[in-house]
Order: structure tokens, then C-alpha cells, then sequence
């Protein structure tokens, strides 16, 4: 049976949201989400907690569906079993906190991954077959004690399930050979790939070095990149996102360019100062939020990575764990200007540093270690197997809208127990948890009393600052959302506001793209603060919120599952997953901007414009017209 997104192109899968449209003066809407209610856990808030051992170690994780989180792990003897051969893939359900095998048929060792638009999620890439100690397998067709064929042409596809019935299933087209790519969703929801390498090692050099550019659905044969021709030998996973000018920034080794992908025109910016942020060197890095406020302007943040030029990386006298990572951070507003500017250093130097955007608009930073780069091997040098040392077990957490120099802080945060190093990733659940796992600097599966850094299962929850305050139950989100259109209503009674009328004032509505967790990466993760205004009342302390569908552009936050939130007083809803876009592959459709009504703060609930003493009812005024009472008169329940 071919794979889903191949037997049924544009179709998005029944799991992220139920295809239904309520259509008003000639206006489609979505389905609404039922009100979220409180998360399920107490947390222990601003620590960790860890909650069970995963069945495989985390190299790649992503949040599938609102229950379920998916592991990807390199080929390896995990002890867990699936048709007679290791586990390196595995589901991990979030009610029940309960766990399947999966097979990802191939070796996945550092692949990349991301989701089309349409909701199906893309693993591409990998290794070779393996064998014992991650030596290459006496066939590459499979078989041996792993029985893994060689990954590195490979594109797994998953559409995720609730049901326990999905399975990874591999795309009879292949790709070129790729060992650390790459992966960014584009405004039509398909996918770009970039960069890797054929064989592997430490850092890439040219006579395995893959510098170029393919596309899933293909376009065609790859095509050259100069700035990943110019860049080794730290080019692997070039830094990579898709800005709202349409453009793609990358960054790679000091380097950074425009892509203009249609044309295939590289544009130089300035070389990023300080650091290598890419891997090996892995600085945490993510866009932060676009937001109304900020006109939707992408700036990128790089923190942390390590100084190390690039004839350092191959020399002999190079003695990696004994280097100390970098405090630096810096941030680019790519469309305003080609010139990085210096931000507020790290609390503490930090290399594998994973950055998480948490939905009160904040950035957590966690993983990773002080000395040293990501990878391992056998050298006499390394700390076991690791090129990392001195872990840093503390969070910390960065707030882009505060005063420069006093954007971090670790106050009362408090420290995991478990070493994070290589290998280790992170992801934001529905929640507003953030799940933690991974970490193996090994080349196969090593565990016992004398190994500093072992394979890891452990897998914990670190609970925010908001974790344990009572939710926001909004009423009314939608399930779909359009590029333009019309706004839509969502109501909130005197619990969702804290009994205030004024923290209307601050609430907002915000939608998150969680991304691909692997190597201090979470390709394609985004915040994006939807246009609001309000209808509140004074005199119950409830509200109704006018909110804008998504911005005119899809570049701004590409189409495909995401996470929605309302946010109050910093304190987000649970977050509903939902559908940004068509669900189809393509062109997106481009809607005229409704207006928002102009934010309001009336006295008396008792005013004649639908509101009821709960808080329950809804408008959305277009023209001068009440469109809920004109709907009601459309169906025969009220007379104008």
C-alpha cells in the first residue's frame, strides 16, 4: 500500500481536526475546539520531574498529535524489541503515559525531519546499516543482528494516530545521500532539504560533502549551494528558516546568506560574530515571536555555540572537551538588516543548548554542556566516548521583551539531575510543559555504574512558572485557520480573566509550531501572536475576544498542524492542535483582512449587544451587522 501523502496528496489526516464549515454571508468557518480544561499533572513548577524511561533514547522527538510524542533514535541495541531487531523508533501516549515500538524500517542516525502541510511528518535522511558498536553492517540491505538497510536516500513518512494503528512508512522516491540535513516547510507546505554529508564523522569535509538543495515532492535533481560549497568543514545541519519576505536565511560555519530558492540566488550577510552556532558547535537558536507589535518581522536569536576556527576542528592538538563553549548571543533582523547586533550573554556558557518558545512568549534554554562541542568517539581524549563535558543541569530562560541587560534569568529555576549532552532534545506539549529526553555521546547502547554519560532513558517534564495556575477555558477557537479572512469570537468568563475585567488588556491568542527536536535543533518551530481586540464587560468581568485569523502570508508561519493558545495575564489555555492553511499541499489561499472591531470596556452585561450574564455569547460585526443574529433569522430562530 503506498504511503499516504503519495495515495492521497492534499488530503490532511482525520487526527488533527474534523473537516466541518459553518458558512455565514458567504463566509466559510471552521469548527470550533471544545473549551480546554486544566492540565492533568501538579507540577513541580520551575523544576523538572521525570516521568518514565522511553523505549528508546531521544535523538529526535516530535509532538505528533495533542496525546501523542514520537522518538526517533539512531540504530542501536536498545533493549526494547520490535520484529526480532532493536527499536529505534517508539510513541509515547501522554494520558496514559504509555509506550509502543515503532520501525522505522531504516537507519535514522541524525536524520532531519519536519511536517508538510498537510500533516504528515517527513524523516529524511540517516546513516548506513549498522552493526555492533555502529560499525558499518556486513549489508546494506539489511539483515545481521540489527537488520537495518542503509538510510542515508531515505524519506519515512508518519501520519500520526491516537489509535496505536500508524506506522513510519518509507516514499519509493529517494533522495541523495544525506547525514544531517536539513529541513524547512515552505509557504506552499512542501518541503525544502539542505546540506548533509555521505559518510559521516566528526565535522564534514570535501570528499563527502553533499552542498546542495532538493525538495519533497522533487522538483528535480539537487542543486549546488555555494554558501554549503564555502562553509566546511561546519556545514551539517545548516541553520535554517523560512522569513517572511519568502526568502530562506541560512547560516552555516561563520557564513549567512539569503536563499531566493525560486531563483536559485544566494545573497552574503555578515559573517555571525563571536561564535559557530551551527553544528557541532550548537548554539540554541530560534525565531522569537511574530507578533502585531512587531509587524510580523522575524529576528533570529543564536546563543552560546563555541569560538573555534576552521582549520581547529581537523587539527591533531585539538582537544575538544577541554574547550569552553561560548556565552554569546546575538540576534538578526534579517529583513530590516544584514548586521547581527549583540544581545545579553548566557548565564553560563553553553554548548547543545535546546530553546524552547513557551507560550506566555518567553524563550527556556536548557541541555547541553560548558566545555566542549557535540559528537563522540573513541579518542583517548574524550570523556568516554563524549566531546562534551560539565553539564549544565540548570535552565534558564530569556525574556525578549525586557530591558537589554536584564533578558535572562535563572531565579528560582531549579536544576535537573539528569546530564543532558549529545543527543538530547526537547519539545513543548499542549500543556505548556516541556518534555526533555535523550542524551548518548556513545556510538552504540552503553549503560552501567562507571559510564559518566550514558545512553538515556531517564525523560522528564519541566513545568513553567504558569504550570499550576489555573487555566484559561476559552470558548469558540477554531480548528482551521486561514491565511486572511474573516475574525472570529472567543469568549471568556470572570474565571479565565482572574475575576479582573482589565487583564483583557493582557490576553492574546498565540500559535506555536513546536517543530522537530534533534541536536539542539527544533527545525521549523514558531510563535505567532494572532490580532486581537475585545467586547468586555465591567460589570461580570467577562470578555469576548475579536481574533484575526493568521497574517495574508504564509511565509510568516508556514501551513500544517500547530498549537493554539489563549493566553491570560501569562497564563496560556491548554493548547488545542489545529490546522493552519488548506491541509493540502500547494499554493495556500489568500483571504481579504476582515477589520477588527475597536477594543471596548462597557459598564452593564445588560447592553443589548448579545451578551449574557455567562459570558457565553458571540458576534463578529462586519458592515454594521450583527452576523449571529443574521444567522439566527437565516435559520428560522429569531425575526429582524
Amino acid at each position: 500500500m503506498p504511503p499516504p501523502i503519495l495515495s492521497s496528496m492534499g488530503l490532511v489526516s482525520a487526527s488533527f481536526f474534523v473537516a466541518s464549515f459553518l458558512v455565514v454571508l458567504g463566509t466559510a468557518q471552521s469548527a470550533t475546539l471544545p473549551a480546554p480544561g486544566q492540565p492533568a499533572r501538579h507540577g513541580i513548577v520551575n523544576g523538572f520531574e521525570i516521568i518514565g524511561s522511553s523505549l528508546v533514547s531521544a535523538q529526535q522527538i516530535f509532538l505528533g498529535t495533542a496525546d501523542k510524542v514520537y522518538f526517533v533514535d539512531k540504530v542501536e541495541n536498545n533493549p526494547t524489541r520490535i520484529k526480532g531487531h532493536p527499536a529505534w523508533a517508539s510513541e509515547w501516549g501522554l494520558s496514559a503515559n504509555d509506550q509502543r515500538p515503532m520501525d522505522p524500517v531504516t537507519n535514522s542516525f541524525c536524520a532531519g525531519g519536519n511536517v508538510l502541510g498537510n500533516g504528515t511528518w517527513l524523516n529524511i535522511g540517516g546513516n548506513q546499516g549498522v552493526s555492533y558498536g555502529g560499525q558499518p553492517a556486513a549489508s546494506q540491505y539489511g539483515g545481521g543482528p540489527y537488520n537495518n538497510p542503509d538510510g542515508r536516500q531515505s524519506i519515512r513518512l508518519l501520519d500520526p494516530c491516537d489509535d496505536g494503528s500508524c506506522d513510519w512508512v518509507m516514499s519509493p522516491t529517494q533522495i541523495d545521500q544525506r547525514w544531517y540535513p536539513t529541513l524547512e516547510t515552505l509557504e506552499d507546505g512542501t518541503m525544502i532539504i539542505l546540506g548533509g554529508c555521505r559518510n559521516g564523522g566528526y565535522v564534514n569535509d570535501a570528499g563527502q560533502d553533499n552542498p546542495t538543495i532538493e525538495f519533497f515532492p522533487s522538483r528535480g535533481r539537487p542543486i549546488t549551494s555555494p554558501i554549503l560549497q564555502r562553509t566546511l568543514p561546519a556545514n551539517l545541519y545548516p541553520l535554517t528558516w523560512l522569513l517572511p519576505s519568502g526568502l530562506l536565511l541560512i547560516q552555516s560555519n561563520w557564513a549567512t546568506v539569503f536563499l531566493n530558492y525560486t531563483a536559485n540566488e544566494e545573497t552574503p550577510l555578515d559573517n555571525i560574530p563571536d561564535a559557530v552556532r551551527v553544528y557541532p558547535a550548537s548554539a540554541g537558536t530560534l525565531m522569537l515571536p511574530l507578533t502585531p507589535e512587531n509587524n510580523y518581522t522575524a529576528t533570529i536569536l543564536f546563543c552560546g555555540g563555541s569560538n573555534i576556527q576552521p582549520e581547529r576542528w581537523t587539527s591533531p592538538s585539538f582537544i575538544v572537551p577541554t574547550y569552553a563553549a561560548s556565552t554569546s548571543c546575538v540576534r538578526l533582523t534579517p529583513d530590516v538588516s544584514r548586521r547581527y547586533q549583540r544581545d545579553d550573554p548566557l548565564p553560563e556558557a553553553r554548548t547543545m543548548a535546546s530553546f524552547i518558545a513557551l507560550p506566555d512568549g518567553r524563550v527556556l534554554n536548557l541541555n547541553g554542556g560548558r566545555m566542549g562541542t557535540a559528537g563522540y568517539g573513541n579518542n583517548s581524549w574524550a570523556v568516554g566516548h563524549s566531546y562534551a563535558d560539565n553539564p549544565v543541569l540548570r535552565p534558564a530562560i530569556y525574556d525578549p521583551n525586557a530591558p537589554q541587560g536584564q533578558r535572562w534569568s535563572t531565579e528560582g529555576l531549579q536544576a535537573s539531575t539528569v546530564p543532558r549532552m549529545y543527543h538530547s532534545s526537547a519539545v513543548l506539549l499542549p500543556d505548556g510543559s516541556v518534555l526533555v529526553s535523550g542524551s548518548n555521546p556513545n556510538p552504540d547502547y552503553l549503560v552501567g555504574p562507571n559510564i559518566k554519560y550514558p545512553t538515556e532513558y531517564r525523560t522528564e517534564l519541566f513545568y513553567p512558572s504558569y504550570y499550576n495556575e489555573r487555566r484559561p477555558q476559552p470558548k469558540g477557537l477554531l480548528a482551521k485557520y486561514a491565511y486572511g479572512g474573516q475574525p472570529f469570537d472567543v469568549s471568556l468568563d470572570a474565571e479565565d480573566l482572574f475575576n479582573d475585567v482589565s487583564n483583557v488588556n493582557q490576553t492574546k491568542v498565540v500559535i506555536i509550531r513546536p517543530g522537530f527536536s534533534t541536536h539542539a535543533i527544533n527545525m521549523g518551530q514558531r510563535y505567532v501572536e494572532l490580532a486581537t481586540s475585545y467586547t468586555a464587560y465591567q460589570e461580570n468581568s467577562t470578555a469576548i475576544l475579536h481574533v484575526s485569523q493568521l497574517p495574508p502570508n504564509p511565509a510568516i508561519i508556514a501551513p500544517g498542524p500547530a498549537l493554539i493558545f489563549v493566553v491570560v495575564k501569562g497564563v496560556p489555555s491548554i493548547g488545542g492542535l489545529v490546522m493552519l492553511g488548506s491541509g493540502q499541499l500547494g499554493t495556500q489561499p489568500i483571504l481579504p483582512v476582515g477589520e477588527l472591531p475597536q477594543a471596548n470596556i462597557i459598564a452593564s452585561a445588560s447592553n443589548g449587544n448579545g451578551q449574557n450574564s455567562t459570558g457565553a455569547a458571540s458576534t463578529i460585526r462586519v458592515g454594521g451587522f450583527n452576523r449571529v443574529l443574521m444567522l439566527l433569522a437565516l435559520i428560522g430562530l429569531v425575526v429582524l
